[in-house]
């Protein structure tokens, strides 16, 4: 049996790696429909061997299927994901609109699976943002074997997480440095080729920005309201992929061989740590991967019992798309909802 499945947002990054990977793990859909703008209706996209046609937002009966996967961004989410819900469906929402709401569980499946039960208040999941997402991944079997008092954070973040513009924007750039065009910056505030950028966001009156308000946020709200966080978010010049250098501090002491076993044993994660040249993962080597990489695990000398840690992953994968259809795949799991009825044979 399966389900009848919505895109929204169907023609972004986001959404074509949604409909990417519900193929890919193979989600039980009996119907897939990929939602758009109205200026995007009729544009195709794939769904495995399948081409479909994007249908307008406006004008589409959400009341005909189970679940959507939401990815068009917080205005168009804030106007229509409560809407959707009322009709019926599940919304597992990519924005930040509803991350903050008490009414909606933020789930990332390996952290707080049990959120699950709290789905039917608003009929909306929320996904976490793609930076906290891979962080707490790796913080919380460490946080359960040795519970995390601090912990701070510095991101490295892929012009992909800016979206499309984002992306173009560096292409642009790095072929206008050898002459090719214009440099300009247009999406990014500064030169984003051969550059680094310590702001994403907008700033806030505490001096922090709202990408690094997110973070600690939303960390507190799956995790552990107690755990002390500091970050500063940084936009980087790689294409597809998040890096994190994460120091933690724990209430008794982790040796880093200790970590490393803890986390070899944790879903969703891979440890690859080796004192060596190239033992280490970087996003270029985590770019279509499901995984989130954890690299140079260490002592952190400067306190009584902290470590130090490496932590990559693709940001349009499980920062995004990935664990919004794990989110879903949890539904079916924990028969949270149930299918509609049919065998798999997708209307186009």
């Amino acid at each position: 049996m399966s389900y009848r499945v919505a895109v929204v947002g169907a023609t972004g990054n986001v959404g074509q790696e949604m409909l990417n990977i519900l193929e890919e793990v193979q989600f039980p859909v009996s119907e897939m429909h990929a939602i758009a703008s109205r200026k995007s209706k009729g544009m195709e996209v794939a769904f495995g061997d399948k081409t479909l046609k994007c249908q307008d937002l406006e004008a589409f009966d959400f009341s005909k299927v189970d679940i959507v996967l939401m990815s068009a961004g917080k205005e168009v989410s804030k106007a229509w994901s409560e809407k959707i819900g009322k009709a019926g469906p599940i919304v597992i929402d990519n924005s930040s609109a509803f991350r903050m709401d008490p009414d909606v569980p933020l789930i990332v499946p390996e952290v707080n699976p049990d959120a699950v039960k709290d789905a039917k208040t608003k009929n909306i999941i929320a996904n976490p943002n793609c930076s906290t997402i891979q962080l707490v991944t790796a913080m919380k079997p460490l946080h359960d074997a040795a519970r995390i008092t601090r912990a701070v954070v510095s991101t490295y973040q892929s012009v992909s997480g800016a979206g499309k513009e984002g992306m173009d924007e560096l292409w642009t750039q790095t072929k206008a440095i050898y002459g090719l065009g214009d440099a300009t910056p247009k999406k990014f505030p500064k030169q984003i080729a051969f550059n680094v950028i310590p702001f994403i966001g907008d700033f806030r009156d505490d001096g922090y920005t709202d990408e690094e308000a997110k973070m600690w946020a939303e960390t507190h709200k799956m995790l552990d309201p107690d755990i002390r966080l500091t970050v500063t978010c940084v936009r980087v010049p790689v294409f597809v992929g998040h890096s994190e250098a994460v120091t933690l501090e724990f209430d008794r002491p982790i040796a880093p061989d200790e970590a490393r076993a803890i986390l070899r044993d944790a879903p969703g994660i891979q440890v690859i740590d080796k004192q060596e040249h190239d033992g280490y993962v970087t996003p270029v080597d985590a770019a279509g991967e499901f995984a989130v990489y954890v690299s140079r695990i260490r002592k952190d000398p400067t306190v009584a019992n902290g470590l130090s840690l490496w932590v990559v992953s693709d940001n349009l994968r499980k920062g995004a798309a990935l664990n919004a259809v794990q989110i879903a795949q949890l539904l079916d799991e924990t028969g949270t909802i149930k299918p509609s009825g049919g065998y798999r044979s997708i209307t186009v």
